[in-house]
């Protein structure tokens, strides 16, 4: 399929942030905080895929990102991720006959400075606990070595892509849609690529390695999420869903079909029944899996003995039966 930088209808954007879009401390993919984080707790108001997937993976962990907005400590893998992803973004800003492996990592030492001239605080990821005299040298040999990984996804991309033969219509595209229902529905599209016959590819970057088959329905989740906002935006389906994972040197497509979307979006609407219900009540709770060894806020869940912080909005109470939160069997 050859796909062109052709322009499609534009998209109105209402500008990323607030409760339901991607937040700090979440994975590589994940956005800013709006301007709703600093007017305090409120009811969420959009889902995002990262946000959808979190419900379904534990409610509780919801509600500590979008409700109560804990801090969560960056991680190394999430950090490379987003310097991997601002590299892949601005590429196609040179001529085609300039992306060249050479030049792609290149830019991964600068792309990191301009995030560390954003957030500070990630310099701390290669701090060491040693004595103070030999800290720098190790601090310097381990950012060395997370650069040279980063330079590594970054140059696997290339046996994956030919980035002479793209032209994106639209790289960390901010897309925003609200269903006939009245659910508000947002994320951020890494690459759109659209035909010269009007066909639209949906791309996005992993930098971890392709899930079993088994695991792979979430990754495909977030995709279909994405086709189900630009088949509402723009009228059409996309024909074709790429996810490329740089960890492994795998690109898995689907293309989906009118009848896959709208289960999506059956899908999202009982999901956000679900978590309307959670918001009134202050029902949130935990969903353990083996996913609860990598979570941040083990010290306020009750599964390992901790204690929520105390529930910022007003709750009502449930209306006869309370519908379990936890295990989402209905989802």
């Amino acid at each position: 399929m050859g796909w062109s930088a052709e322009q499609t209808e534009a998209v109105t954007q209402g500008g990323p942030g607030g409760p339901g879009t991607e937040t700090a401390g979440a994975p590589a993919e994940a956005a800013g905080a709006g301007t709703e984080d600093r007017e305090g707790p409120r009811p969420p108001v959009a889902l995002s895929p990262s946000r959808a997937g979190d419900f379904m993976q534990c409610p509780l962990l919801y509600r500590f990102r979008v409700i109560d907005r804990l801090p969560e400590k960056p991680s190394t893998a999430a950090t490379r991720g987003t310097v991997v992803h601002a590299v892949l973004e601005r590429l196609f800003d040179a001529p085609a006959a300039e992306r060249t492996v050479a030049g792609a990592r290149a830019m991964v030492p600068g792309e990191w400075e301009k995030l560390l001239a954003k957030r500070p605080e990630l310099a701390g990821l290669f701090a060491d606990d040693t004595a103070e005299d030999a800290a720098d040298d190790t601090a310097g040999q381990r950012l060395a070595t997370w650069l040279a990984e980063a330079e590594a996804l970054v140059e696997r991309w290339f046996a994956l892509e030919d980035p002479t033969r793209l032209e994106p219509a639209d790289r960390e595209l901010y897309v925003e849609t609200v269903l006939e229902s009245g659910l508000r529905l947002r994320g951020f599209i890494d690459r759109v690529d659209v035909a010269p016959t009007g066909e639209v590819r949906i791309v996005d970057y992993k930098t971890g390695k392709a899930p079993r088959p088994q695991f792979a329905e979430g990754a495909l989740f977030q995709m279909k999420f994405y086709a189900l906002v630009m088949w509402r935006l723009r009228g059409v389906v996309p024909r074709r869903l790429q996810l490329v994972y740089l960890g492994s040197g795998d690109v898995v497509t689907y293309d989906p079909g009118e009848a896959d979307l709208r289960g999506v979006e059956r899908k999202l609407l009982a999901l956000w029944e679900a978590i309307q219900r959670a918001t009134a009540t202050g029902d949130w709770r935990p969903r353990p899996t083996k996913l609860c060894g990598w979570c941040d806020h083990q010290a306020h869940c009750p599964e390992f003995g901790g204690t929520p912080p105390v529930y910022p909005l007003e709750v009502r109470p449930a209306e006869g039966a309370v519908v379990p939160q936890g295990r989402m069997g209905e989802i």
